[in-house]
């Protein structure tokens, strides 16, 4: 395969912390004898970006560093609807790349159009927590990780070369991949559902089993994504699990666990319902479709379904990173709980009404409607959380504790529209139906975006700004990697 460039991309709307994770990155570049531009794409308000661009300029890197900001996004927005020639579209253009957890990747995936990409949220890390005392996988086994206490000992940061880890498999066939690679139908989490990826309830250790299955040789893995220490990809509900199970703890948002790797090894899937966006690479050399243009943590589901298709891939490669869980600018653990509820509904709705994938994005039936019964096993989940939270307040030792216990308890009872059923039915009916109008759009719109995209690249270079740091020492790379 012709060297194909790479990028790295940080999306972020975190301006202020966002230069911590750029350095280590670059660190980690370095030390493996990495190089590629790192693309930081940033959600902030202007107020934001005026108040905390400095701190970005003054961090230190060796590769070269690039800035999508308010006004750089404004500028190419303005462009595709110049382009479009038609001023009812505009709405929609500006709804797809709205400031979002999705909207935000839609500017990574146009702006990398015609290359691969990497990508890892501003609260990654580019080291693994690996067991000091590695334990042999079983048959079909991936992986196995466990939480332990933080702060605990037994295990050791541990560094990889995560460029490497993608450029070895990334656009490549089945064929070209390393032979250390399994291969199988998909990979089902021993603790979490299959298809939704809701959890079983809290567990503190899992593991990733391969499913059998036949992979053509021919299939081109199109997206890839590390193993992830730190935080395990678990609900909002089992963070509420850990709170109410810690009887010490004042501090619904704090994290008192870390999750470590016992072990791991790389494989190739036909399907992928792990998929984690957060430390993931794209072959996006001839497009791909858009992420769910939301404010829902759900932005990467629409890859989960597009996967699906003969001829294409999935891997999990011979790497791992850490999440080190930023809490700020985050929502309340209570608002995490309602967005993952809706989360659930829209996954399942889009999935049982998938009606087609293609080269560029998905079709699904789903109109938005939500009926009763959608919203009542919502409210009873919701209701039998409350009750266990009253009841941690009635045992909890401490004043400080129920106090806590009791603040929680009124936040997610008015999170949920104080268990209303009309009410909530209400409001969930309008939220869902906001999100699927913005879905419907974004998948309808976005393939005459990328032809527009494609021919722009031809012709002159994206709005974007090379930040003028400085070079870093390496003294200051030593630092950056411990």
């Amino acid at each position: 395969m012709t060297e194909t460039e790479l990028h790295f991309v940080i999306p972020t709307y975190r301006l202020r912390d966002v230069g911590e994770t750029v350095e280590a990155y670059d660190a980690n570049f370095e030390r493996s004898g990495q190089t590629a531009p790192i693309f930081v794409f940033d959600d902030s308000s202007v107020a934001n970006h005026d108040k905390y661009f400095a701190s970005l300029e003054a961090t230190r890197t060796r590769n070269e560093l690039w800035y999508v900001g308010p006004a750089e996004k404004e500028q190419f927005v303005s462009y595709i609807c110049r382009r479009l020639r038609d001023r009812k579209l505009d709405v929609l253009v500006r709804n797809l790349f709205r400031p979002s957890y999705g909207g935000n990747r839609n500017f990574t995936l146009m702006y990398t159009l015609g290359d691969l990409m990497v990508s890892a949220d501003d609260d990654m890390r580019p080291y693994a927590l690996i067991e000091d005392s590695p334990e042999t996988l079983v048959e079909h086994e991936i992986s196995r990780g466990k939480l332990i206490p933080r702060g605990a000992n037994g295990h050791t940061r541990k560094s990889y070369d995560i460029l490497q880890s993608f450029r070895d498999i990334l656009g490549r066939s089945v064929a070209e991949a390393p032979a250390n690679y399994a291969h199988g139908e998909l990979l089902r989490d021993n603790a979490m559902d299959l298809e939704s990826n809701n959890s079983l309830g809290l567990a503190r250790d899992n593991s990733l089993f391969l499913e059998d299955g036949r992979i053509a040789r021919g299939a081109i893995i199109k997206m890839a994504q590390t193993f992830r220490t730190g935080t395990n990809d678990i609900d909002a509900v089992d963070y509420v699990d850990m709170f109410l199970d810690d009887h010490e703890e004042l501090d619904a948002e704090a994290l008192n666990e870390t999750y470590v790797l016992v072990n791991f090894r790389p494989c190739i899937t036909n399907k992928n319902w792990r998929m984690d966006c957060g430390v993931a690479g794209y072959d996006n050399r001839t497009g791909l479709p858009p992420f769910f243009p939301t404010r829902l943590r759900f932005e990467d589901y629409i890859y989960r379904l597009w996967i699906q298709q003969p001829n294409i891939v999935a891997a999990h490669v011979d790497s791992a990173q850490t999440h080190i869980k930023n809490n700020y600018m985050r929502n309340p653990l209570a608002s995490e709980v309602f967005n993952e509820a809706i989360c659930g509904l829209l996954k399942r709705k889009f999935r049982e009404s998938l009606r087609k994938t293609d080269e560029f994005s998905i079709a699904f039936e789903y109109d938005g409607a939500v009926s009763l019964q959608d919203t009542e096993e919502m409210l009873d989940s919701a209701r039998q959380l409350h009750a266990r939270v009253l009841a941690a307040v009635a045992g909890a030792r401490t004043i400080e504790r129920k106090e806590a216990l009791s603040h929680f308890a009124v936040n997610l009872s008015r999170t949920f529209y104080d268990f209303e059923p009309d009410f909530f039915q209400q409001n969930v009916s309008r939220l869902v139906d906001d999100e699927v109008g913005l879905i419907r759009s974004a998948v309808e719109i976005w393939p005459t975006l990328l032809e527009i995209v494609y021919f722009k690249k031809h012709c002159r270079q994206l709005p974007m700004r090379r930040v003028r740091n400085r070079e870093r020492t390496m003294a200051r790379a030593a630092k950056a990697a411990a």
